[in-house]
């Protein structure tokens, strides 16, 4: 099954849809959905590596765009929207408690959120709703996310051919560390927030 799956995202990724689903990807990953863009990124980058910066600022903008979708939910719509969305990640109690120092921090927290596998779609929200400087938190974001694709774009590029085949060979130990990552990401948030 993880071979169909992994077959799949590859022939998406050398699909003529594939520009799209990764701006998708990348714009609701940034305000609601759990999947990170990476896992479209990354197969992308192995099938057309000269597309590789292409890619990595589709994600860039269209990350930026949803993070900014995700401040205006927490802004806008806090209490109807982001409320039952930080209830749903197991978010909401610890909530009140981070708040009171985000303003402080926001710089780095939207940074270091946007760089780690830390659920960015959390800090988004937390930033609108907390009132963080809207320029402050578009530049760290732009700053973030562009740094996070560009270097995995970056790698990918360079190691071309060879990380196509370790990532073949080893798809069962490649899958386990990126749920891993993934999981890691939502528990340190849940112990962080």
């Amino acid at each position: 099954m993880l071979k169909k799956i992994y077959d799949w995202t590859m022939a998406l990724a050398s699909s003529q849809r594939a520009s799209y689903a990764l701006a998708g990807v990348s714009f609701i990953e940034s305000s609601i959905f759990p999947i990170p863009p990476d896992a479209l990124l990354i197969p992308m980058v192995i099938a057309k590596r000269e597309k590789a910066w292409v890619y990595a600022t589709i994600c860039t903008i269209a990350s930026v765009i949803g993070g900014l979708f995700g401040y205006a939910i927490g802004s806008l719509l806090f209490q109807q929207v982001a409320e039952p969305i930080l209830a749903l990640y197991g978010y909401a109690d610890k909530f009140q408690s981070f708040t009171e120092q985000y303003n402080d921090w926001g710089v780095w927290i939207v940074l270091i959120a946007g760089l780690t596998p830390f659920p960015y779609k959390v800090i988004t929200i937390a930033s609108g709703a907390t009132g963080l400087s809207l320029p402050v938190f578009l530049i760290a974001s732009i700053v973030a996310r562009g740094l996070r694709f560009f270097i995995l774009s970056a790698l990918l590029f360079w190691l071309g051919p060879p990380i196509r085949d370790f990532i073949e060979k080893r798809l069962g130990l490649v899958f386990s560390l990126a749920m891993a990552l993934l999981i890691g990401g939502f528990v340190l948030a849940k112990y962080l927030l």
